[in-house]
């Protein structure tokens, strides 16, 4: 029962993660759109192309997009979304975002969180996979040491009286 417990745990940490990834808020290129930005969420830029392309994005106020590092996709939508950039904002609030690419080309850009954010999801799930299983096998051994323990003692108090 605690086997499945942890499976389940950890599929839906995982599942979450994921969801929680993908862009919520999706725009065109040279589309200019209004982002609610908290920096606890950790948001990140995405983009969903057939092609590669060159692009340019821009962010309002004294919030900075930074590249990432590696590459991050996430699949959703029947869309691949790879994050190509995160926004480094001061404070919570609303910024204008824009990006453009140079390329004719099926470009969509999204705004969604750091993939790197979602490690905590993940390992959450992953603890929930080994750690409540492992519970439940801790319990069921002490548990039987303790039967077989007192069963032991009864037949000494068996033997001693009869």
């Amino acid at each position: 029962m605690c086997g499945i417990a942890g499976v389940l745990l950890f599929a839906g940490g995982v599942v979450t993660s994921v969801t929680d990834l993908a862009p919520t808020r999706t725009f065109a290129s040279g589309e200019s759109v209004t982002v609610s930005v908290d920096p606890a969420e950790k948001p990140g830029v995405y983009i969903a192309s057939d092609t590669q392309v060159t692009y340019n994005c821009s962010i309002s106020g004294q919030a900075k997009l930074a590249k990432t590092t590696g590459s991050q996709k996430v699949t959703a939508g029947g869309a691949e979304w790879e994050q190509f950039l995160v926004i480094n904002a001061p404070a919570k609030g609303d910024y204008q975002l824009t990006c453009t690419n140079q390329e004719q080309a099926a470009v969509r850009y999204g705004v969604g969180r750091d993939a790197f954010s979602a490690v905590g999801g993940i390992t959450g799930g992953l603890a929930a996979l080994f750690l409540i299983p492992g519970a439940g096998l801790l319990i069921a051994i002490g548990g039987t040491i303790t039967v077989l323990v007192r069963r032991s003692a009864a037949r000494k108090r068996l033997a001693v009286s009869g």
